[in-house]
């Protein structure tokens, strides 16, 4: 769900972060085992309350694929003390702005609101977390919200299923072969006993990290957190984590998509290992390399050069278990998904054997730290980051220090890393061609 208020405070930056300057944190645990950390900078006066849940779509029963999303909806509904359908109006009648995103590994909340109404922000995040408004009413209106977002998103979009057969055609046992947008049918199927039960097993504070950066005072944070959250009882029931691992890859997974659409299309999907593993950093300067900008690799050669495509890129799937690599290209006028497949493998494999030269390499180095810096040159930013370094990588001082992993790369490791993944049989394809077609 994406909740885009008006709010002119998001658009005044703090100070640019520089690679030098140290981001200080203060972090500890309540006794209910909520974790706490807190970023102060006083340079503008915005304060940033995020809380994140270690709860996804990869958590979910396959029975009831949805529900993280669903629940990111439902806590806007209100609670016991705010009346439903109001959340968003208070925010915003403080001068603040509240959004929520839900991934395959977490889901998030944040507030961002001026530093004199952080009282405001705790209030409104402890009362979801202590006792949130699910009732019928609530599941029925957001039942409808969420057909209505995969309808306009997914179903009734040119393309817009690519993200959900691209997992399902690359995994077959991980819990990643469902995307966070769900099921219909598993959300219309489920009870209200079955929500209250999500409730109380994810939305608890042992599962839980606020995070808070921006114009605050730490000692009087502390205290105000303790009145809003000492109360909240530790959950009691066991987290589930997915324990299915996902088989190694041993031949390629080929198939046609026809979907509504006018233009052929390929996308090509490569696993990887998680987030956390050394080799991702490789990965993730992979990305820059072969699709960041005009003057990247596909773009000059595919829409450029040959003139295959109107559109390519490539991204990396950031993610908790090992992941995919993706590829994707949108065909130009009278040219096919075979003919941009052919481009794509054709500059992987340049990737494979030879080394790039200096000037790419000192590019790609620049990028790694330009975009390092500007993930994190707003409160907003720092609050986020810092909370997935603790709940990802239990090191939240990599907030500091991450980027000297990026600079550790070499040309060499980013030659072994295409090596190593960017294998046919390691990889999905799928061809999206027009309905006419067929």
């Amino acid at each position: 769900m994406r909740k885009y208020l008006a709010f002119v405070l998001l658009f005044i930056p703090c100070f640019l972060i520089g690679q030098t300057q140290k981001i200080e944190f203060t972090e500890y645990d309540l006794p209910n085992g909520l974790h706490i950390i807190l970023h102060q900078d006083n340079s503008t006066p915005i304060a940033a309350v995020t809380t994140t849940f270690h709860v996804g779509s990869k958590n979910e029963d396959p029975k009831r694929t949805g529900f993280a999303h669903f629940f990111e909806h439902l806590m806007f509904e209100g609670s016991e003390n705010i009346k439903r359908g109001t959340m968003d109006n208070i925010v915003q009648n403080a001068g603040g702005q509240l959004n929520a995103s839900t991934d395959f590994d977490q889901t998030e909340y944040y507030i961002l609101l001026p530093s004199n109404q952080l009282e405001l922000g705790l209030w409104i995040e402890s009362e979801r977390m202590l006792h949130a408004k699910i009732d019928t009413i609530g599941v029925e209106i957001q039942r409808g919200v969420v057909k209505e977002e995969r309808r306009e998103s997914i179903d009734n979009r040119p393309y817009g299923s690519m993200y959900e057969q691209i997992f399902a055609h690359s995994f077959t046992t991980h819990p990643y072969r469902w995307t966070p947008i769900g099921s219909f049918q598993y959300i219309d199927q489920a009870t209200i006993d079955e929500f209250r039960d999500f409730y109380k097993t994810f939305y608890v504070p042992n599962n839980a990290v606020l995070s808070i950066a921006g114009d605050i005072d730490i000692a009087k944070t502390k205290e105000l957190i303790s009145s809003y959250y000492s109360g909240i009882p530790k959950g009691t029931k066991l987290i589930p984590r997915p324990t299915e691992i996902e088989p190694k890859k041993t031949a390629e997974v080929r198939d046609t998509v026809f979907d509504n659409i006018s233009l052929p299309a390929i996308i090509e999907a490569y696993h990887i290992p998680p987030q956390t593993d050394k080799d991702y950093y490789a990965i993730n300067m992979l990305t820059n390399l072969l699709s960041k900008g005009q003057s990247s690799r596909l773009y000059k050669e595919m829409v450029d050069k040959k003139k295959v495509a109107i559109s390519s890129g490539s991204f990396p799937m950031s993610m908790e278990d090992p992941g995919l690599f993706i590829l994707y290209a949108i065909s130009n006028a009278g040219k096919t998904a075979s003919e941009n497949e052919e481009v794509i493998d054709m500059e992987i494999e340049k990737v494979k054997n030879e080394l790039i030269s200096d000037e790419e390499f000192t590019k790609l180095r620049n990028q790694a730290e330009s975009d390092f810096v500007k993930e994190k040159n707003r409160q907003l930013g720092i609050a986020q980051s810092l909370a997935q370094y603790y709940i990802f990588y239990k090191n939240t001082n990599l907030i500091n220090t991450e980027m000297n992993n990026y600079l550790a790369v070499t040309k060499e490791d980013l030659k072994n890393a295409a090596n190593k993944y960017f294998q046919k049989e390691n990889r999905a394809v799928l061809y999206y061609l027009p309905k006419n077609t067929k």
